[in-house]
């Protein structure tokens, strides 16, 4: 049986292919980050495999994860997932656990903080939401599940954003819910 740090490699096929289609992204959308080199980022990239599994991950479920900010002082590179609309293969989830557990009936497979988690992934926050938001149009027929401040899940609330109108929109709902268009975005630090 293969142990867990095994699973979380790519064979080099993969990691070629993501990083193709990492770079065609990349040159694509240059708006998201401008002065930022490529080769710079390949290089970083290629030093952490496990952070290239996750991006895998994040690709795979449909993400379309990019380049958002650079850190000079620490060197890191942070991507989020660029998709148009929530991420396909991350939908119909609960917020978190203690949200899925707490369903009686129709349970879904998993809970968006879970799956993030798994991924090697952070799910944004609503200030992460809300600058994704200024590098496009996201989430204009789907939505989005952010992370929820404590006093808010204590007390079984859960929040979401989508774009309707031009406008960014926060909601909340409860962290049991769950819906085909709502997912999550994740964010990782490479």
């Amino acid at each position: 049986m293969k142990s867990a740090e095994t699973k979380k490699t790519l064979s080099s096929e993969q990691r070629e292919a993501l990083l193709k289609k990492l770079q065609a992204r990349f040159e694509e959308y240059i708006n998201r980050h401008k002065d930022v080199d490529w080769s710079k980022v390949k290089t970083r990239l290629e030093s952490k495999p496990a952070k290239l599994w996750s991006l895998h991950e994040m690709e795979r479920t449909g993400g379309e994860p990019d380049v958002v900010a650079h850190d000079k002082k620490t060197g890191e590179y942070t991507f989020f997932d660029c998709s148009p609309e929530s991420p396909d293969g991350r939908t119909s989830l609960c917020y978190d656990r203690e949200g899925l557990e707490s369903r009686k009936e129709h349970k879904p497979k998993n809970s968006a903080m879970d799956m993030a988690a798994e991924m090697g992934i952070e799910m944004l926050n609503e200030d992460q939401y809300r600058d994704l938001q200024m590098l496009g149009k996201f989430d204009r027929k789907s939505s989005s599940w952010v992370v929820a401040p404590d006093d808010i899940r204590k007390l079984g609330g859960a929040l979401f954003g989508d774009r309707r109108y031009d406008r960014v929109f926060i909601y909340h709902n409860g962290a049991q819910s769950y819906y085909s268009g709502r997912g999550f975005r994740g964010s990782l630090k490479v």
